[in-house]
């Protein structure tokens, strides 16, 4: 793992078709304005803002009340992707851009929305298994909610530190900064803007520990060599593809795999300096599917050498 502090962190670019994090960040966005405009009209109309969590936010947001939770369960999902505030937008989408980033660059786009979800879906248990096991949160249980992507994050957060954490950042900054001091920061204004964001704000600390332990989790079984997020990945795919011709219902990373050795003898090579063009986009397509972590050391030698060229 320490090759991997060597290699530059790729630009993330919006334009990029496999860029999940990009993908994600449209997805909150999008929603946040839609929900600030309704809420504009409901304002304007004079019906006002009580009403408008009432008819549409009642809906979204995830209720702390288990008994309320099994009336409308989608919103274990459907909250991660809802915000109301501004600032917990704007906060929430740098922090899935930077370690997002980190985790698409270490470990492939395929691990960032298994991991956006799983660690929001744990966050939420947690939560609400909090505000009934512990007393002093139970009396609150009735009137509370959480929204909003915090939890997922922690948990991209928490898992890319987990395989990575001597990764460093900004090299030229006195060596640079390594990703667990990042991810530490990270912990602590998260608890103190929750700590500061109203009296109750600390019933939502045990969400965030619970998508920590869901990110480590995650992570440190796609270490081990088991990808928890295969599966939901293929029936994605599967889904989103449903409607499409037979021949694009293959997926192209399982096409890919078991034609690369045929593609190899077709195409003809191209030399950047001393590397085959060709070879220089295979790595850099295993790069963007399972990250830095599966190259070997030949593959990162070659990749080394080709940016000496540039």
């Amino acid at each position: 793992m320490h090759a991997l502090e060597k290699e530059k962190l790729p630009r993330l670019s919006l334009g990029e078709g496999r860029n999940m994090v990009t993908h994600l960040m449209v997805v909150n966005l999008t929603i946040f304005v839609f929900l600030f405009f309704t809420l504009v009209i409901y304002q304007m109309e004079q019906v006002g803002e009580p009403r408008f969590h009432q008819d549409i936010m009642t809906w979204l947001r995830l209720p702390a009340d288990p008994s309320k939770l099994l009336t409308r369960p989608w919103t274990l999902v459907t909250s991660l992707f809802t915000h109301i505030s501004f600032w917990q937008i704007f906060s929430n989408m740098v922090w899935l851009w930077c370690f997002g980033t980190f985790m698409q660059h270490l470990a492939g786009y395929q691990r960032i929305l298994p991991l956006y979800l799983f660690g929001g879906i744990c966050s939420n248990l947690v939560y609400v298994a909090a505000m009934q096991l512990i007393p002093s949160f139970h009396a609150l249980a009735a009137n509370e909610y959480a929204l909003g992507a915090a939890g997922s994050i922690m948990a991209i957060a928490v898992g890319v530190t987990t395989i990575a954490p001597r990764y460093r950042i900004f090299p030229l900054l006195a060596g640079g900064i390594s990703l667990w001091i990042i991810t530490l920061v990270f912990v602590i204004l998260s608890v103190g803007a929750l700590m500061a964001s109203s009296s109750y704000g600390y019933t939502y600390i045990p969400g965030l520990a619970g998508g920590a332990l869901a990110g480590w989790f995650f992570m440190y079984q796609w270490k081990k060599g088991t990808d928890l997020g295969a599966g939901f990945n293929r029936l994605t795919f599967k889904l989103t593809h449903v409607f499409h011709p037979a021949s694009q219902r293959i997926n192209p990373d399982d096409f890919k795999k078991k034609n690369s050795q045929a593609d190899a003898e077709q195409q003809p090579y191209r030399r950047i300096g001393k590397v085959p063009e060709q070879k220089l986009n295979e790595i850099l397509d295993k790069i963007n599917e399972n990250g830095l972590a599966s190259l070997t050391a030949e593959e990162r030698d070659t990749l080394l050498r080709a940016s000496k060229t540039e």
